[in-house]
């Protein structure tokens, strides 16, 4: 019973964290997500090598770059995932510093049940009655969203999708999460560091403030620690229990875009927020009942 409530008090201080991340973000509206992406990429792979030598796991990362040389499979499914991450990344620091922050959280509202769509389409999982209408639901939502609002919420469905194959990804990889994301970081950081050089090399303007780069370098640390405490919680914690907690950090990240940043919540976002959180419910709701029932069945 205690770690099962350590492990919910890691996941909630996780999705919180996820949560408020956007506040980090605005901090650094004034330098262009791409840039921002680079740092959080090279600055994530020092932490997190940092990390792994004050665990003394170092000697296990080596093994696992080495396994991976020879399971060309996982090396690929590796670099797919580091990847969908970054993508991922770079959608949402562009959406939040250009004012989407209520899309963004939409997309991660979404993200549930295109997960289930994945698992149905990719691994032939069940889907139960009501998670279809789960889904005919959310769908409802998106198609009144582009009709009324005028356009289609490509940032809302670009980072479900980014995030939701991301996770597919990460089924096929039988690698450690802390392992996992120094990898992941590993094989992209290259490519963020050549993109700060060049950055560097094309810019004239004045240098950046130290509060800037404080913020830059602390980027890597805001990334990895929510992970960290998510994958710590996750060993203690049911599924179910998960599934619920993740609403948190959509849910905050939408009441700052509303109340803090005043982004404009219309009829339109009301109607189409409205069939996904009632879709969400139902999923959630389903999910537990057939569960429940499953195991009455084999009790």
């Amino acid at each position: 019973m205690e770690n099962k409530k350590i492990g919910a008090i890691y996941a909630l201080f996780a999705y919180v964290l996820w949560g408020i991340l956007p506040l980090y973000w605005k901090m650094l509206q004034h330098i262009r997500a791409e840039e921002i992406l680079s740092y959080r990429i090279v600055t994530s792979f020092l932490f997190m090598v940092a990390l792994l030598f004050i665990q003394k796991s170092w000697s296990t990362f080596l093994r696992t770059c080495q396994w991976l040389w020879k399971e060309k499979k996982q090396a690929v499914a590796s670099v797919m995932a580091a990847f969908l991450i970054s993508a991922n990344w770079f959608i949402y620091i562009w959406a939040v510093n250009h004012d989407h922050m209520i899309e963004a959280s939409l997309g991660y509202y979404m993200n549930p049940l295109l997960n289930v769509v994945l698992g149905v389409i990719v691994l032939k999982e069940r889907l139960y009655k009501w998670q279809v209408v789960s889904f005919i639901l959310a769908a409802v939502g998106v198609v009144f969203m582009t009709v009324e609002y005028g356009k289609f919420p490509w940032i809302a469905l670009s980072l479900a999708c980014s995030f939701a194959l991301y996770g597919l990804v990460k089924k096929v990889i039988k690698v450690d999460a802390t392992i996992g994301l120094t990898i992941e970081t590993m094989f992209v950081a290259p490519f963020a560091l050549a993109w700060i050089i060049h950055s560097f090399s094309q810019w004239h303007g004045p240098s950046f403030s130290l509060t800037t780069m404080v913020l830059l370098a602390g980027a890597g640390p805001a990334t990895a620690l929510p992970l960290l405490y998510f994958s710590k919680g996750a060993q203690h914690i049911s599924l179910t229990v998960l599934g619920f907690l993740q609403y948190i950090s959509p849910t905050l990240s939408l009441l700052l875009g509303v109340f803090l940043f005043h982004e404009p919540f219309t009829n339109a976002h009301m109607y189409a927020f409205s069939c996904i959180w009632t879709a969400l419910l139902l999923f959630s709701l389903s999910s537990t009942w057939e569960k429940r029932r499953e195991k009455s069945l084999n009790v």
